[in-house]
Protein backbone atom coordinates (compact mmCIF):
# COMPACT_ATOMS: atom_id res chain seq x y z
CA UNK A 1 0.00 0.00 0.00
CA UNK A 2 2.89 2.51 0.04
CA UNK A 3 4.50 4.45 -3.08
CA UNK A 4 7.74 3.68 -2.11
CA UNK A 5 9.54 1.13 0.17
CA UNK A 6 13.37 1.16 0.92
CA UNK A 7 14.06 -2.60 2.11
CA UNK A 8 17.86 -3.86 1.90
CA UNK A 9 16.92 -6.59 -0.54
CA UNK A 10 15.53 -4.50 -3.33
CA UNK A 11 17.74 -1.41 -3.16
CA UNK A 12 20.50 -2.80 -5.36
CA UNK A 13 17.83 -4.07 -7.75
CA UNK A 14 15.84 -0.43 -7.68
CA UNK A 15 19.63 1.31 -8.41
CA UNK A 16 20.11 -0.80 -10.98
CA UNK A 17 16.89 -0.37 -12.59
CA UNK A 18 17.48 3.51 -12.20
CA UNK A 19 20.58 3.42 -13.58
CA UNK A 20 18.46 2.04 -16.47
CA UNK A 21 19.49 -1.87 -16.17
CA UNK A 22 16.65 -3.96 -16.82
CA UNK A 23 16.28 -7.60 -16.39
CA UNK A 24 16.11 -10.03 -18.89
CA UNK A 25 12.68 -12.37 -19.23
CA UNK A 26 14.73 -14.62 -21.13
CA UNK A 27 17.70 -15.30 -18.57
CA UNK A 28 15.41 -17.04 -16.22
CA UNK A 29 18.75 -17.74 -13.98
CA UNK A 30 19.59 -14.29 -13.58
CA UNK A 31 16.58 -13.53 -11.81
CA UNK A 32 14.57 -16.42 -10.16
CA UNK A 33 14.90 -16.08 -6.91
CA UNK A 34 13.78 -18.27 -3.76
CA UNK A 35 10.87 -16.29 -3.35
CA UNK A 36 9.93 -17.14 -7.08
CA UNK A 37 10.56 -20.94 -6.32
CA UNK A 38 8.26 -21.00 -3.36
CA UNK A 39 5.68 -19.39 -5.01
CA UNK A 40 5.80 -21.72 -7.38
CA UNK A 41 6.27 -24.69 -5.12
CA UNK A 42 3.08 -23.47 -3.29
CA UNK A 43 1.27 -23.41 -6.22
CA UNK A 44 2.03 -27.10 -7.25
CA UNK A 45 0.12 -27.75 -3.90
CA UNK A 46 -2.63 -26.12 -5.57
CA UNK A 47 -2.53 -22.94 -3.57
CA UNK A 48 -3.54 -19.64 -5.32
CA UNK A 49 -1.69 -16.89 -4.64
CA UNK A 50 -2.83 -13.32 -5.22
CA UNK A 51 -1.33 -9.78 -4.87
CA UNK A 52 -2.81 -6.74 -4.97
CA UNK A 53 -0.93 -2.93 -5.14
CA UNK A 54 -2.56 -0.01 -4.09
CA UNK A 55 -0.72 2.69 -5.89
CA UNK A 56 -1.03 6.92 -6.36
CA UNK A 57 -1.16 8.15 -9.78
CA UNK A 58 0.71 9.07 -11.68
CA UNK A 59 2.42 6.48 -9.83
CA UNK A 60 6.14 7.18 -8.01
CA UNK A 61 9.36 5.83 -9.82
CA UNK A 62 9.59 3.10 -7.64
CA UNK A 63 6.12 1.73 -8.51
CA UNK A 64 7.53 1.79 -12.16
CA UNK A 65 10.45 -0.68 -11.07
CA UNK A 66 7.90 -2.80 -9.13
CA UNK A 67 5.04 -2.29 -12.13
CA UNK A 68 8.33 -3.45 -15.16
CA UNK A 69 9.59 -6.43 -12.12
CA UNK A 70 6.27 -7.88 -11.88
CA UNK A 71 6.36 -10.26 -14.62
CA UNK A 72 8.87 -12.34 -12.46
CA UNK A 73 5.73 -12.61 -9.53
CA UNK A 74 3.61 -13.85 -12.93
CA UNK A 75 6.00 -16.27 -14.09
CA UNK A 76 6.35 -17.79 -11.03
CA UNK A 77 2.20 -18.20 -10.77
CA UNK A 78 1.08 -15.35 -8.57
CA UNK A 79 -2.06 -13.17 -10.01
CA UNK A 80 -1.09 -9.66 -9.48
CA UNK A 81 -3.90 -6.70 -9.78
CA UNK A 82 -3.25 -2.79 -9.48
CA UNK A 83 -5.38 -0.24 -7.68
CA UNK A 84 -5.47 3.16 -8.19
CA UNK A 85 -5.65 4.76 -4.37
CA UNK A 86 -8.33 7.28 -5.62
CA UNK A 87 -10.41 4.07 -6.45
CA UNK A 88 -9.87 2.50 -2.63
CA UNK A 89 -11.40 5.94 -0.86
CA UNK A 90 -14.35 3.89 0.60
CA UNK A 91 -12.42 0.59 1.10
CA UNK A 92 -11.75 0.11 4.87
CA UNK A 93 -8.35 -1.30 4.87
CA UNK A 94 -5.93 -2.30 7.28
CA UNK A 95 -3.22 0.15 8.81
CA UNK A 96 -0.37 -2.57 7.61
CA UNK A 97 0.68 -4.21 4.48
CA UNK A 98 -0.26 -7.57 5.50
CA UNK A 99 -0.25 -11.66 3.89
CA UNK A 100 -3.37 -13.19 4.92
CA UNK A 101 -3.04 -16.61 4.68
CA UNK A 102 -5.65 -19.00 4.59
CA UNK A 103 -8.27 -16.36 5.49
CA UNK A 104 -6.81 -16.55 9.21
CA UNK A 105 -3.52 -16.01 9.57
CA UNK A 106 -1.99 -12.43 9.07
CA UNK A 107 1.60 -11.37 8.22
CA UNK A 108 1.98 -8.02 9.27
CA UNK A 109 4.77 -6.05 7.28
CA UNK A 110 5.97 -2.82 9.45
CA UNK A 111 7.72 0.00 7.89
CA UNK A 112 9.60 3.12 9.20
CA UNK A 113 8.56 6.39 7.58
CA UNK A 114 11.28 6.05 5.29
CA UNK A 115 10.24 2.91 3.63
CA UNK A 116 12.95 0.66 5.36
CA UNK A 117 11.39 -2.68 6.90
CA UNK A 118 10.01 -1.92 10.32
CA UNK A 119 9.74 -6.21 11.11
CA UNK A 120 7.09 -8.21 10.48
CA UNK A 121 4.19 -9.84 12.97
CA UNK A 122 1.96 -12.63 12.93
CA UNK A 123 -1.11 -12.76 14.06
CA UNK A 124 -4.18 -15.09 14.18
CA UNK A 125 -6.80 -12.28 15.73
CA UNK A 126 -10.10 -13.66 13.93
CA UNK A 127 -11.59 -9.70 13.49
CA UNK A 128 -8.00 -8.70 11.80
CA UNK A 129 -8.53 -11.66 9.79
CA UNK A 130 -12.07 -10.75 8.51
CA UNK A 131 -10.69 -7.33 7.66
CA UNK A 132 -7.77 -7.89 5.76
CA UNK A 133 -9.75 -10.53 4.24
CA UNK A 134 -12.95 -8.14 3.57
CA UNK A 135 -10.63 -5.30 2.38
CA UNK A 136 -8.51 -7.81 -0.12
CA UNK A 137 -11.61 -9.12 -1.39
CA UNK A 138 -13.33 -5.12 -1.90
CA UNK A 139 -9.55 -4.05 -3.83
CA UNK A 140 -9.47 -7.15 -5.64
CA UNK A 141 -12.79 -6.94 -7.17
CA UNK A 142 -12.01 -2.82 -8.46
CA UNK A 143 -8.42 -3.69 -9.25
CA UNK A 144 -6.78 -4.15 -12.90
CA UNK A 145 -5.14 -7.55 -13.50
CA UNK A 146 -1.60 -6.44 -14.20
CA UNK A 147 -1.49 -7.30 -17.72
CA UNK A 148 -4.35 -4.25 -18.59
CA UNK A 149 -3.09 -1.99 -15.75
CA UNK A 150 -1.22 0.85 -17.68
CA UNK A 151 1.24 3.23 -15.73
CA UNK A 152 0.40 6.79 -15.36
Amino acid sequence: MRDAYAVDYEQGAFADWRAGQRSDPDDRASWWEPWHTLIADTLARGVVIRRARIVSEPVSEYTRFLHYETYTNIVAGEQVRWLPRRQASAIALPGNDFWLIDDRLIRWNHFTGEGASGGGEVSGDPAAARLCAEAFEAVWERATPHGEYKIR
